[in-house]
Parts: C-alpha cells; sequence; structure tokens
C-alpha cells in the first residue's frame, strides 16, 4: 500500500488521546488509553499494524471526490465522500463525557472512537475494515461476535468492543470486513470502545446523540476562550489543536501526538514526541495566555511543579510523561517498518537523560509572565522551585550541554542555551521580592552581567558577521532569532539585524521556510514563526505579515501543521499535529496584532 502523505491524516482528541484519520477514511493511529500509550492501530508506521477503514467502496477511483471540515470550533471531522453512485458524509470524533462542558472537557473521556455515515444522495456502497493490532502491531487479537452483535477483540491487556446497530459485523479470526450500502436520509453509527482487560469495561455509547454533545463539549470550551487579533481563525483553530493536544488530567501539553513520524524520508531522525517538554514551557504558556485563558496556563504550571520536584544538583529533565513521569526511556520497535520505511520506529525519548541549560530559564521566564497571576507572595513550592532553578544555574552555565535541537553526539557551548541561562537569572533578580531573604539579589546580578558579557564576546563570530549556534562555531543556527523574542538584544542592535539577514538569507527560501542549520533536510516552522516576531521587532510589519501568511500557507486542508516542511516537494515531515508549529503561529500572530510588537 503506498504511504499516504502525513498533510492527508486529520486529528481527533478527547483531550486525553489521539487518533489519525485519512482522506480515505481509515483510521491510521489511535492510542486509546492516553497520548503516549500503545497503539492500537499503528499502519501509520507499518501496513500490518492495524486500522479501521469506513469508506466507499469506490473510495481510490477517479470518479471519487472528498472534501472535509472540522465542525466549527471542534476537533470534530466530516468527510464528505463523492462517487458515481451517490454522496455520503463520515463524522469521526474521539467522544467526550456525556455532558462535559467548559474545563470538564477531557477529564473522564470514556476512550470511544465514533463514526456517523450520513447518506446524503443516491445509494453508495460501502466497506468496513477493522483490524485492531494491539500494542503497535505486536498483538493479533482474538475476535468474537457477541449475543447483542457488537464484535469484542481482546488480546493482552487489550478489550475493543466494536458496535453498529443495523449492521451485522461478521467477526473473522482478526479482522470485520463488511460491505453495505448507504441510501440518502439513512443514518447509521458506529463506536469502538477501549477497555482494559482487568480494568473497567469498555463504555457504551450512543454514536449519534455522542457526536452531537462532543460538539456542544467543544464548542462550549471555545465559547469561554476569547482572541482579539490578527488572523482569528488560524489563531482559534490552533487553540483548538493545542487544546486537543492538552491531556487534560494533568494540564500537560503533549509535543505531537505521533512517534517516529521522520524529519527526511527513510532517515533515522524518527523521535517519540507524544511527552511534554519543559523548554518550550515559556512559548507554550505564553500562547495559551494569548489564545486560551489563565487556566489553562495555570494548570500547565502546577503539572510542571509537581514533575520537577525538589530540585538536587542533577539537571532537570527537558520533558516528563503526561503525569510527570520522568523515566521515559527509549526503545525500539525492530517489527515496524517505519513512516515510507524510515526507521528506527522509537518509543520512548532518551532526550529526558541529556544536559539542557535552557530548560531553567524557559520554567523561570515562565514565572515570570505569569507573576501577577500567581500573586505578590509565592507558596512554599513555588519559591522553593524558583530559588533551587537559580542556584542550579548560577552553578553550572558556564558548563556545555546538548542545546535546543537536542543532538545525541557531544554537547557544546550552544548560545541559545546560554542566553536563556542569561534569562534565568535575569527573571530571578526581578521576582526577587517574592522569594524571601534567601534571594541573593547582588549575587544573582553579577552572574546575569557575566553570562551576558560572555554571550557577546563568544557568541558573535567575526567571520560570518553572524551569531552563530554554538562558542567558537562558524555555522548559522536558527535558533539565534529566539534573542529578541526573549529580550536578550533588541531586533534592531546592528549585530542582530546582521544575524537576522544572516539567516534569512543563507538558512531561507523563496517560501518562507527557514531551516535550523545549513544542511537541515527541511523548513522548521518554529523558526519560520520567530522569524516572523523578529521582523516585527525590527519595525518591519509588512514583511512579517507577508511571511506569516506564507508560512501558514503550509497547513494542510484541516489547519494542520507537523514540525517541518520538504524545502523541494512542500511536503509535511515530522510528528504531527505539532504544538510547537501552532504555538509559532499564535505567538506570531499576536506579536503582529500589538502596536509596540511586545
Amino acid at each position: 500500500m503506498p504511504q499516504r502523505p502525513i498533510s492527508d491524516y486529520g486529528f481527533l482528541s478527547d483531550c486525553r488521546s489521539g487518533a489519525l484519520v485519512g482522506t480515505d477514511g481509515s483510521v491510521d493511529w489511535w492510542c486509546p488509553h492516553r497520548f503516549d500509550s500503545p497503539a492500537v492501530f499503528a499502519r501509520l508506521l507499518d501496513t500490518d499494524a492495524g486500522h479501521w477503514r469506513l469508506a466507499p467502496a469506490a473510495a481510490g477511483s477517479a470518479g471519487h471526490r472528498v472534501l472535509r471540515s472540522y465542525q466549527p470550533d471542534t476537533l470534530v471531522l466530516r468527510t464528505v465522500h463523492h462517487t458515481p453512485e451517490g454522496s455520503v458524509a463520515v463524522t469521526d470524533a474521539l467522544a467526550a463525557e456525556m455532558g462535559a462542558r467548559g474545563h470538564q472537557l477531557g477529564m473522564h473521556s470514556p476512550a470511544v472512537l465514533v463514526r456517523v455515515v450520513e447518506g446524503l444522495s443516491g445509494r453508495v456502497p460501502m466497506i468496513v475494515d477493522f483490524q485492531p493490532r494491539p500494542e503497535y502491531g505486536l498483538l493479533r487479537p482474538y475476535l468474537r461476535e457477541r449475543a447483542d452483535g457488537a464484535v469484542l477483540a481482546s488480546a493482552g491487556p487489550v478489550e475493543l468492543v466494536l458496535r453498529c446497530d443495523g449492521l451485522r459485523l461478521p467477526a473473522d479470526p482478526d479482522r470485520v470486513r463488511q460491505t453495505f450500502e448507504i441510501a440518502e436520509g439513512q443514518v447509521l453509527g458506529f463506536d469502538l470502545a477501549f477497555g482494559a482487560a482487568y480494568g473497567d469495561p469498555p463504555a457504551e455509547l450512543d454514536p449519534v446523540s455522542t457526536v452531537a454533545d462532543t460538539v456542544r463539549a467543544w464548542q462550549a470550551f471555545r465559547e469561554s476562550h476569547r482572541y482579539e487579533g490578527r488572523y482569528p481563525e488560524l489563531v482559534r483553530r490552533s487553540a483548538t489543536v493545542l487544546t486537543g493536544l492538552t491531556y487534560a488530567r494533568s494540564g500537560a501539553v503533549t509535543a505531537a501526538a505521533t512517534t517516529s513520524l521522520p524529519e527526511v524520508i527513510g532517515g533515522d531522525r524518527n523521535y517519540d514526541y507524544r511527552f511534554a517538554w519543559l523548554r518550550d514551557f515559556s512559548m507554550t504558556l505564553r500562547a495559551l495566555w494569548v489564545a486560551a485563558c489563565p487556566a489553562e496556563s495555570s494548570r500547565l504550571f502546577a503539572w510542571a511543579t509537581r514533575s520537577i520536584g525538589r530540585i538536587g544538583a542533577d539537571p532537570i529533565p527537558v520533558l516528563f510523561g503526561l503525569e510527570g513521569e520522568r523515566d521515559i526511556s527509549e526503545h525500539n520497535c525492530p517489527h515496524l517498518a517505519g513512516y515510507a520505511g524510515s526507521r528506527p520506529v522509537r518509543i520512548g525519548n532518551d532526550a529526558w537523560r541529556q544536559r539542557q541549560s535552557d530548560v531553567p530559564g524557559e520554567v523561570v521566564s515562565a514565572i515570570w509572565r505569569l507573576r501577577d497571576y500567581l500573586g505578590d507572595e509565592f507558596d512554599t513550592e513555588l519559591r522553593e522551585m524558583v530559588l533551587g532553578l537559580t542556584e542550579q544555574v548560577a552553578a553550572t552555565w558556564r558548563l556545555p550541554d546538548r542545546g535546543i535541537w537536542e543532538p545525541r553526539d557531544r554537547e557544546r557551548h550552544y548560545l541559545s542555551s546560554k542566553v536563556l541561562c542569561w534569562v534565568a537569572m535575569d527573571k530571578a533578580v526581578r521576582l526577587a521580592p517574592r522569594l524571601g531573604e534567601r534571594a541573593d539579589v547582588l549575587r544573582w546580578s553579577a552572574i546575569r552581567d557575566e553570562i551576558r558579557a560572555t554571550v557577546l564576546r563568544e557568541g558573535f563570530h567575526e567571520g560570518r558577521g553572524a551569531y552563530t549556534g554554538a562558542f567558537g562555531s562558524p555555522e548559522l543556527d536558527a535558533a539565534a532569532l529566539y534573542l529578541p523574542v526573549v529580550g536578550f538584544l533588541p531586533a534592531d542592535d546592528p549585530r542582530m539585524r546582521a544575524t537576522i539577514a544572516a539567516v534569512q538569507r543563507e538558512l531561507g527560501d523563496a517560501g518562507g521556510l527557514i531551516r535550523r542549520w545549513e544542511d537541515d533536510s527541511g523548513g522548521f516552522l518554529l523558526c519560520s514563526f520567530w522569524l516572523v516576531e523578529c521582523l516585527v521587532l525590527a519595525g518591519e510589519r509588512e514583511q512579517a505579515a507577508r511571511l506569516f501568511e506564507q508560512v501558514t500557507g503550509h497547513a494542510n486542508d484541516l489547519g494542520l501543521l507537523s514540525e517541518q516542511i520538504d524545502l523541494a516537494s512542500g511536503a509535511q515531515l515530522g510528528n504531527t499535529p505539532q504544538a510547537l508549529s501552532h504555538i509559532g503561529l499564535v505567538n506570531a500572530a499576536w506579536r503582529l496584532t500589538e502596536p509596540s510588537g511586545d
């Protein structure tokens, strides 16, 4: 089977887990327990790793056309198939708990995938092809028809129950395959419920009423969140995607819904992004504050405080599990062929073991952003966290680290890491009145100033005429665009302006995409949005707006962005939907909105 483009997939979420469904009607990815749990459908990564297809029998033929869209302000997907025999709509959703409204969305999601088929015209032959393969395809479950007509699939720790009132679903040994016709005005609902083999049984829901209530739940949530700025439709869509990537029970925002979608087709930079990165913390909070509401920001903050725990001498991990797990050790899945043959497929992410010196700066910067919301007097845990992070930076900022792009070779003195160390010390000095008598303002100020002087002296490469990726290195790195965004240097500073120009000239392309480094294979969308912010801060607002519109044009038909864009083909690359890309969009749109660019 040909590999479907990444942009072909729509994203479903119940704020507990995520699923991907293609324009061919096949659900090729679903991790039902939570985002980072084992998949029961993983055809995204191997043709034999499970899927659930529900589509016209003519899908893929010359006479088949597809139009799809989300129901407004939701992640409920409606796909209309036009065929020679007639037209049919399939509405897909991961069910919300019945009656959930506002911030209850996702708190008690029942882990049910619902699909409703509606005949629009003619009489359309349809096909159901259900092949569950739990644990990323390792398990082939036993399937049996129950007395009530449902099909039970069970293997290992997983139970799945597939139901459809009005259609018999014959169970072969390890799949269900059935054809039927849908006539104009006819409605048929399917639901697939997940349960643990030794836990609560799978839920039972009415598909049609569940879809309607799930739409209301999403729309009620979005109605309580106002954004008044430029590009409101794009920002609202990105905000909805970020809500969909939020694990509601803890407030953690997962970096993406998938693992091991490659940065380069056939390459090995294929990583598991189904975790929450502290390093992205400040950017995430800013986007949630702009496009969502303070309550979501504060829940994410509470998750981070609990996850970090008491701070000692060891570096703070850059990422955690969605409920604060620290050890998320990585292993490969040799039984999976990988997306378009891109191996290995990785589960877990060993970046948690790396020293990444920018992490404390992101967290302390986020605390500074939320300072008024957190109150004049910090509680003991918050105060201890800020003090611990600040002292850790004071003791370790001279050490090399792995940097923002998490290379797996050796540590270096990365520019962006040193700048975030400066951010940590600068914001700690400003927060000192709320930190009690242990706040050592004079010493912290001296360290802050020393870090700044070191960056200005060592970070600028005279031969390149620009700030480069690491001290002493001639290699440009788009992470230098972050300096004006975090306030280390004004964008119109002569050296900074020269760096922005060098990044545009040497790492950019005609479509506004920015590579992270010179031999990077694709445009990294976050870096393009950083460039938008830099141009606004440099007073070039019209150019920034043109660039923003170019970059957002790389979204798929549903407004979804992956991590990167292939420079030659324009194809989306990397895990999807990518939180950082949507965070970059929101923050760039707000930067374009603010008269001062602040």
